[in-house]
């Protein structure tokens, strides 16, 4: 559930809640419904019953109150860890919308100029390397969980979900923020916007193609659920590679 960058009109008719780090946090319409909350709340209470089926309903929600609130904490804490790095740079993000639950980092120009190439890096390094930070924490608080009991569940929600958004989210794809990473490095070293949109292109095929064969392997091995989050993400790296999606889309 890594939420990426995305361009936003001045004119788009938002409506502002409140502010954290100085910077606007926006709604439009009903997003604000806690959609994605209520979603993942019973798919993990439904994972709960399938790996102890002798779980009654109330049980499982209750696994699932516990848990939920974990995974999507770690994505609302990438995207705050995003807003600060933002603010440290001198160029905070335009606006924090909360779309269905979860929050967006909004830029009006993706490709401010204004913005230093060091800037738009560390900008798009923030929300990583908190869920490193939060990944070496739910780690050793693993470590004093027993097994099968709730803590460990609680701790496994948290390791497994702080080390997909540390890792994923460096995928060299734009949107998510590995491209950006990139891209703006590459900028620094002395390429043009659009020599680096071009280099990331080329990764982005290359990559596409990796995934691809790591979700072979995945299923392969039974693995069902890592796999389809590969072919996710390898469709999205060939769409990038290939001119289909870009930046911004």
């Amino acid at each position: 559930m890594i939420q990426q960058p995305k361009a936003m009109q001045q004119s788009d008719q938002v409506t502002r809640i409140g502010e954290v780090f100085g910077i606007p946090v926006v709604v439009k319409g009903r997003t604000w419904l806690p959609i994605t909350e209520l979603a993942v709340w019973g798919i993990v209470a439904w994972v709960a019953g399938r790996d102890r089926p002798g779980r009654s309903w109330m049980a499982r929600l209750g696994v699932g109150a516990l848990t939920m609130p974990v995974i999507l904490g770690s994505e609302w804490c990438h995207n705050l860890a995003h807003a600060a790095a933002a603010q440290l740079t001198g160029k905070p993000m335009d606006a924090l919308r909360i779309s269905w639950g979860m929050p967006l980092v909004v830029y009006h120009d993706i490709n401010d100029e204004s913005v230093r190439p060091r800037q738009h890096i560390v900008r798009a390094l923030g929300g990583p390397v908190l869920n490193m930070l939060l990944l070496l924490i739910a780690a050793i608080f693993r470590q004093f969980t027993r097994a099968g009991s709730l803590g460990r569940e609680v701790a496994d929600a948290a390791v497994g979900m702080n080390l997909f958004l540390s890792t994923a989210s460096l995928l060299p794809i734009p949107g998510i923020d590995g491209g950006p990473i990139l891209k703006w490095a590459l900028v620094d070293d002395g390429c043009s916007l659009d020599q680096a949109d071009e280099v990331v292109k080329k990764v982005d095929k290359v990559v596409g193609i990796g995934l691809a064969a790591g979700a072979g392997a995945a299923f392969k091995k039974r693995r069902r659920f890592i796999g389809v989050i590969l072919v996710m993400f390898s469709i999205i790296a060939l769409a990038v590679g290939w001119g289909v999606l870009s930046e911004g889309d």
